[in-house]
Order: C-alpha cells, then sequence, then structure tokens
C-alpha cells in the first residue's frame, strides 16, 4: 500500500498532527501499519484506523476500539475489503463502511491536490503553484485559512476555480511551507481586514 507522511496521513484521517503522532509515540496501532525509518510514514489503510481509533472514543474505552481493530485487520486486507468490513463481538457490531467511504474521499482528494500542484525551476524559482498558472498554491492557502470567502479569492485570482481553492488547502496541510511564512497577499485588493481563524483538524479527541 501507498505510504503517506505525518501531515498527508493526518488529511487522510482527518485527525490533528499531535494525534497522528500520538499514535507512534504510544504505539497505539500495529507496527505494521507504520514506520519509523528513515521518516514517520503510514499504510493508507492505517489511515482508517487511525479515524476509527479517534471518531469512536466518546463510545468505546481505547481497549475495545483496540480489539476492534485487530479483530478487523484479521479479515480485511486490501482497501477494497475495509469498503464492506464489518467486526462483530458480544453486543458490539462495527460497519466500517461509512467511515472507508470518509477517508477514502479524503484520499482522492489529497491525491487530486497533488496532481494540480506544479515545481518548476522557471516557475517562481520552483515554488509551488497550481498547475498552468503562476499562482502560489501556499498563497491561496493562506486566504482560505484566513477566512475569506471563496468568492473573493476568485476575484483576486480570476484564472482559479472553487474545486482549485479547496484543493489548495488541501494541499498546504498535506504540504506545509517549509521556513518562515511569506506575507499574506492579496492581488488587486486593497483595505481587506483579514481575521486570523484559528483550524481544528480533529472534531473528536481521547
Amino acid at each position: 500500500m501507498e505510504r503517506l507522511t505525518t501531515t498527508e496521513a493526518a488529511v487522510a484521517a482527518g485527525v490533528s498532527i499531535p494525534q497522528i503522532n500520538r499514535i507512534i509515540d504510544e504505539k497505539i496501532l500495529p507496527e505494521g501499519l507504520y514506520s519509523t525509518s528513515p521518516i514517520r510514514t503510514f499504510r493508507t489503510d492505517a489511515c482508517l484506523m487511525i479515524a476509527f481509533y479517534f471518531e469512536t472514543a466518546e463510545w468505546l474505552t481505547a481497549n475495545a476500539r483496540l480489539e476492534t481493530i485487530r479483530n478487523a485487520m484479521a479479515h480485511c486486507s486490501t482497501w477494497d475489503q475495509w469498503k464492506d468490513c464489518t467486526v462483530g463481538e458480544h453486543f458490539l457490531t462495527v460497519h466500517f463502511s461509512d467511515l472507508w467511504r470518509a477517508v477514502d474521499g479524503r484520499l482522492r482528494r489529497l491525491s487530486e491536490a497533488r496532481r494540480m500542484v506544479a515545481e518548476d525551476p522557471e516557475i517562481l524559482s520552483g515554488t509551488p503553484v497550481i498547475r498552468g498558472t503562476r499562482v502560489p498554491v501556499h498563497d491561496v492557502a493562506a486566504q482560505v485559512d484566513s477566512g475569506i470567502p471563496t468568492e473573493r479569492i476568485l476575484k483576486s485570482y480570476p484564472s482559479l476555480n472553487a474545486s482549485q481553492v479547496e484543493l489548495a488547502s488541501i494541499y498546504s496541510k498535506a504540504f506545509p511551507q517549509r521556513g518562515r511564512p511569506r506575507r499574506l497577499s492579496i492581488p488587486g485588493a486593497t483595505r481587506i481586514s483579514i481575521t486570523k481563524k484559528r483550524l481544528s483538524n480533529s472534531s473528536v479527541g481521547d
């Protein structure tokens, strides 16, 4: 299966980076689902297990969640099998279908975001841009994450569409900009008030 970095896995699983690192630091999942050498990476199906572990924290104990994961892994070994995977034990029956669709959808959007971005030394010295344009993808994502409406962003970047704006935000979370963030710039706009908004990648904790 494909290997994902910690930031990519966080996007696919719909959780935060600290939660992703906790999976490894506390050895929550079977070691076969992730690797720590040379960097931390996760198998694609690990994202489904991570999503299940944190999203069911309100209803199941940690031991019950881990037991369910172990039982499910004994019956489901491929990504397509997880789509219809059901685990039943005593009073508990878990259907992974809905969660699978959610994670699979995020994985597909992540793949689209990767394909949308180009890095060419001849374009802005290799700065990641939206393919076919000279628009830096992290600049667009910064506006999304600052709460600027998509309609206003599209007026600033008329060569883009709403899907590209959404994918830019996904790409930025999966591949965060290194170093000091660039100052937010909005082409063709003046006297726009921007309010910073704190983002949360997960609605459920443990």
